[in-house]
């Protein structure tokens, strides 16, 4: 099990990583600056896919990011 701070530095770090430091930013502002609620926001990000679609999509990525 790893700590809060741990899971924060971690969390932090994909985000640069996946958006750059600018992008990473401005998505940390955006979430505070709004009431955020993450399973509503996963609803609405997914509400037209099924799981078999986000699955498949999953392992694709997977897949093509595999070292």
């Amino acid at each position: 099990m790893i700590t809060d701070t741990e899971i924060k530095i971690k969390g932090i770090n994909a985000l640069v990583n996946e958006l750059g430091d600018v992008m990473a930013e401005r998505f940390i502002s955006l979430i505070l600056k709004e009431p955020f609620d993450y399973t509503k926001w996963q609803k609405q990000l997914f509400n037209q896919t099924d799981v078999d679609s986000i699955s498949k999509k999953a392992m694709e990525y997977r897949l093509k990011t595999k070292n």
